[in-house]
């Protein structure tokens, strides 16, 4: 299938490792042109020469999306005097290790942040410009704990959050050309991933989970989860404005 999104320029946040990494080597592969940020310069130094470098329209920036300002610093500079981008792959996200629900709430608010503020801050930059030449696609990777609340509750209600904001915000550009939209995955394992770290240090915990919890029986994969990102910001999706969509193993 002919996604129709060669030569567009797409934003990857937190892509130098795992899903984010996997869907900007697809996306590259689609002939798009691809600009990644993330904390890590050697990885990102690799991921673009796997790529195909510059030469191609790729770049990266190294940022910690997190400090204040950041967020608008590397759009800016990956954006300089071009456009900005067609397509926003929202990939920024986790617990921050953050598991008790009597935290404080400045400890709530950064886990929110990171999981939606981050995103909120970096589409109002970008929105405008799709809104001004009539298409665009941003896709969010929230989580299946959006919907199960298990594990971290303050990771759980940041996702949840962020679908309610998909399906606002979302529905709000719908008559601008814009698709806007999440994925939902379930459990899966990658580099540097919060199941991989689970793996090596406590693997009886992976298979108590998936009895319980995964009707397919097994964690999934980056490579499986990210292909729904690309459809999700190909050129098929124009009745898919706000969509919220589980990919996730059966999760029960």
């Amino acid at each position: 299938m002919d996604l129709g999104i060669k030569g567009k320029r797409v934003l990857v946040t937190a892509g130098s490792q795992g899903l984010g990494r996997v869907a900007a080597l697809a996306f590259a592969e689609e002939g798009c042109q691809v600009f990644v940020i993330s904390r890590n310069q050697a990885k990102l130094d690799s991921l673009l020469s796997e790529m195909g470098g510059p030469d191609r329209g790729h770049s990266i920036c190294v940022a910690d999306l997190m400090k204040a300002g950041e967020p608008e610093r590397a759009v800016a500079a990956l954006t300089r005097e071009q456009r900005t981008f067609d397509i926003v792959i929202h990939n920024i996200g986790g617990t921050l290790s953050l598991k008790d629900p009597l935290s404080s709430s400045a400890k709530w608010a950064e886990v929110w942040r990171f999981n939606a503020g981050i995103a909120i801050e970096i589409n109002n930059l970008v929105i405008p410009s799709m809104v001004d030449q009539g298409w665009g696609r941003i896709v969010h990777v929230s989580s299946i704990s959006a919907e199960s609340v298990r594990g971290s509750t303050p990771y759980a209600a940041s996702k949840a959050f962020l679908n309610a904001y998909v399906k606002g915000v979302g529905r709000s550009f719908a008559p601008k050309g814009l698709v806007i939209s999440a994925i939902m995955p379930g459990a899966f394992e990658a580099e540097g991933g919060h199941w991989g770290n689970i793996r090596r240090d406590n693997p009886a915990m992976i298979d108590d989970f998936l009895r319980h919890h995964h009707a397919i029986g097994r964690l999934g994969t980056p490579e499986e989860v990210s292909p729904f990102l690309l459809f999700m910001a190909s050129s098929h999706v124009t009745f898919a404005t706000a969509a919220v969509i589980a990919v996730d193993g059966g999760t029960m």
